[in-house]
């Protein structure tokens, strides 16, 4: 078997719009163009983004919790069987295991690892950004918005039954990505990016309040 996008396709769901093939699609690219930017080892860096995701791509929150470190145990496996070096395989591990925005337990210790991650995270700014946070609520039975609480807006916790509607995971997490970002490339990219998506969510409640 040859690792590349046409392998990783029937590994991941096509219909997916938050965690789907698209989105290991799009990351893959981002990525390559990340690693030749900086400097990383693309055969790293190209199986980290392919594999990252395997083991988690599943709607809800609630399946994507350990998803990571399930993923990298997989794709050790898969890695094997194409005959990669334990060293080789091991640094992919590592990438896809700190990969995750809500798990900072591991964070990214290698260029490729750091690339990854701001490869995926690229992945929830600008219009696609959109697209993916609005397909993320509605496959959790959450709302587009709903006014946060000023208990979240100080905390980040929520009340009882307040939802977490697409502008909550805006306030929690994607207004803040770009800073979080490692590499000069990627930063640069978030930028504008992030005005976009910032653009959306200021229209989004202009329109719900009347204001437009």
């Amino acid at each position: 078997m040859t690792l590349d996008l046409a392998a990783a396709r029937k590994w991941y769901p096509l219909n997916d719009p938050v965690h789907g093939f698209d989105h290991i699609e799009r990351v893959y690219h981002m990525a390559e163009r990340l690693a030749q930017a900086e400097g990383a080892d693309l055969e790293i860096v190209r199986a980290a983004a392919l594999l990252h995701d395997i083991e988690g791509s599943h709607p809800g929150e609630q399946n994507r919790a350990d998803h990571h470190h399930q993923s990298a145990e997989i794709a050790a496996e898969i890695l094997r069987r194409e005959g990669w070096a334990e060293e080789r395989i091991a640094a992919v591990q590592h990438c896809i295991r700190a990969h995750r925005y809500r798990d900072q337990r591991e964070p990214p210790a290698t260029l490729e690892a750091k690339v990854l991650f701001d490869a995926d995270k690229l992945d929830v700014l600008g219009a696609i950004g959109v697209v993916r946070v609005l397909g993320y609520a509605q496959q959790n039975g959450q709302p587009a918005y709903a006014p946060p609480s000023a208990r979240f807006l100080e905390t980040g916790e929520k009340e009882p039954a307040e939802p977490h509607s697409a502008y909550h995971e805006f306030l929690y997490k994607l207004r803040r990505v770009k800073e979080r970002l490692f590499t000069p490339a990627a930063r640069r990219i978030a930028e504008e990016r992030h005005a976009y998506l910032e653009g959306f969510f200021t229209r989004l409640m202009g329109e719900i309040h009347g204001d437009f």
